[in-house]
């Protein structure tokens, strides 16, 4: 059942100075008023339903916008093409961050719908859930994306992230068209056990659709969308199961990642920009 959210209060409080990155006409930043995150869910509204054939409720059909409670309180990552003007439209490109103090005020996190995280939620530091990432179809570049990856970057390491998890999508309903990339994923990146998660009972799904042997890896990872592949280069791993989503059109798989790489590379960044700041 998807609730009406009426009312849009997920303002991420002192936006402005956790992320905020320009490269050219492109700028990562956080929401910072109601308007950037009406902007997000029109966004979304346009990917996953008009694009990818997601099942609107009435509510979401009639004001073009994906949405739910979680909006309220949690922080919007967007990326501003100001190429395309200060409108609704210059936004295109949005990921969707809950902290646990978010998941806490809700009750649980997103994917605890779909997935025990139990696991993860004992984990003893800052915990990062990424969910409802997104692209406009005319921005889908390489720039787009490592901006995206920048806004991530920054803000974990602002908040001393962790570890990161989420749900992350493989196109349509049939676990058997896609029998070779979940297969994939549970025999090359299960997650250790005690980070592991796992599908629900009612909606577990066996990932493990081919056996090991007839396994064509390359085949595999290119088969993989992209954003998952990002995850992977990120040495992320996958939960035990995979779950069917009716209403997106998707089956999805759960991804934890261990974010030392992620602060690793920023921290890299941020050394080399304080360095050149110095010197000029």
């Amino acid at each position: 059942m998807i609730e009406s959210q009426s009312v849009v209060t997920g303002l991420a409080e002192g936006a402005s100075s956790v992320v905020d990155i320009r490269s050219n006409a492109l700028q990562v930043r956080l929401a910072q008023t109601e308007a950037d995150i009406d902007a997000a869910q029109a966004l979304r509204y346009r990917v996953f339903y008009e694009e990818m054939g997601a099942q609107p409720s009435a509510e979401m059909a009639a004001r073009k916008r994906d949405f739910d409670p979680f909006d309220a309180l949690c922080d919007h990552l967007l990326v501003i093409d100001h190429s395309r003007g200060e409108a609704a439209a210059s936004v295109v490109g949005t990921y969707r961050l809950i902290r646990r103090p978010a998941a806490e005020k809700f009750g649980r996190f997103y994917s605890a719908a779909e997935y025990d995280i139990s696991a993860i939620a004992a984990y003893p530091g800052e915990i990062l859930e990424l969910g409802r990432s997104c692209v406009d179809v005319a921005a889908r570049t390489r720039s787009t994306m490592q901006l995206l990856w920048r806004g991530i970057a920054a803000y974990v390491f602002h908040y001393d992230i962790g570890l990161m998890f989420g749900c992350a999508s493989l196109a349509g309903t049939d676990p058997d068209a896609i029998a070779l990339p979940l297969s994939y994923l549970y025999y090359h990146h299960l997650a250790p056990p005690a980070l592991r998660p796992r599908a629900m009972p009612e909606r577990y799904t066996d990932m493990r659709r081919l056996a090991p042997e007839a396994i064509d890896a390359p085949r595999a990872l290119g088969e993989l969308p992209p954003l998952l592949k990002g995850y992977l280069r990120l040495g992320g791993f996958v939960g035990d199961g995979a779950v069917i989503d009716r209403q997106f059109n998707t089956t999805d798989v759960c991804i934890v990642v261990k974010t030392d790489l992620v602060t690793e590379k920023y921290y890299r960044h941020y050394e080399r920009q304080a360095k050149d700041t110095n010197a000029a």
